[in-house]
């Protein structure tokens, strides 16, 4: 999820998609990281990326601190996208980016100069400035994403923005399914609460965006987790299985997703047994049982965990939508 935070040995540089125009392979505020032998992270692939780490390697060669180029995709690098993407380059401050990987719990911005001295600054969603090296920086609107600023001298700032991962995942089971979801979600922007029982049924080692819960009582945590999480379950145990969904189920109804692994079977004997424990049937229809994309039918724990986590980026999708829309309104409200 966050290569470009990787604490790499070696001197490296940051490229940012600072701007992007038309159809473009990857949007503001996509990021990679790269040193005189590796990279991680991606800015959107093709003869775009091999140019940004061409330039990239070169300012490891000459010391150069700062650039921002403009790669129109068609004309100039053959790609069929049509677009226009503006890459921002800075050699790595590792304090910097040691002070951003300890706050990725919250939403911070990142106030880059592109002209001039190399100053850097990081401000947290109040304004708070976290850190500061160099001289003053522009004010900005801590909205919006990842852009480019002019200040009043025509020095040019990169604004990146970079959000808190805003989905959180409550996995219940550390089996095979478990933990091939886990190992999936690794790559994504999102926070993972990971529960069983079985202590060592853990790896030794989790992601870094994962949390290992080992407890015998699993149902406080699903109790007691916010808003808006969603939820996971898929136990070694169907009774323990059937808690946990009564513990979900009995929550408020909010911005939760529940998904329960097995099948149209189970589901009935859950629903008829919950339905006798006083649950309503509109609470029985928010949970999603079987889970996984439809039309995806194979039982290994890879093939599923595919189809689930590739559910739950729609759901993420669907809810990203639905904020935007909902806080787009006003604005064309008043434009009428």
């Amino acid at each position: 999820m966050d290569d470009w935070l990787i604490p790499t040995a070696q001197r490296a540089v940051l490229i940012t998609v600072a701007k992007a125009d038309g159809s473009v392979p990857r949007e503001p505020g996509a990021r990679m990281l790269v040193d005189a032998f590796s990279q991680w992270g991606t800015v959107g692939g093709g003869h775009l990326e091999l140019r940004g780490i061409e330039t990239a390697r070169a300012m490891l060669q000459s010391g150069e601190a700062r650039r921002l180029e403009r790669f129109p995709l068609g004309p100039s690098l053959g790609q069929c996208c049509g677009g226009v993407v503006h890459l921002a380059f800075e050699l790595v401050d590792r304090a910097h980016c040691a002070e951003l990987a300890a706050r990725r719990h919250e939403d911070c911005w990142r106030v880059v100069a592109l002209d001039g001295e190399p100053d850097l600054a990081l401000v947290d969603a109040l304004g708070h400035n976290l850190q500061r090296s160099g001289g003053r920086y522009p004010d900005f609107e801590r909205s919006g994403g990842t852009r480019v600023l002019l200040d009043g001298d025509n020095r040019r700032w990169l604004v990146d923005h970079v959000p808190a991962p805003r989905a959180h995942v409550m996995l219940f089971g550390a089996g095979h399914v478990g933990a091939a979801i886990v190992r999936l979600l690794a790559d994504l922007p999102c926070r993972v609460t990971w529960v069983d029982e079985r202590e060592d049924m853990f790896p030794p080692v989790a992601p870094p965006n994962v949390v290992v819960e080992a407890t015998d009582m699993p149902e406080v945590l699903a109790r007691q987790a916010a808003p808006g999480t969603c939820f996971l379950v898929m136990t070694h145990n169907h009774a323990l299985d059937q808690r946990l969904t009564e513990a979900i189920l009995r929550r408020p109804a909010n911005r939760d997703w529940f998904g329960l692994i097995g099948s149209d079977t189970k589901r009935k004997q859950f629903e008829h047994r919950l339905r006798d424990r006083g649950i309503a049937r509109a609470r029985l229809d928010d949970m999603v049982c079987p889970i996984g994309v439809p039309g995806i039918k194979g039982k290994e724990p890879a093939v599923i965990a595919v189809s689930v986590v590739a559910q739950l980026l729609m759901v993420w999708e669907a809810a990203a939508r639905s904020a935007h829309t909902a806080t787009a309104t006003p604005a064309l409200l008043e434009q009428d």
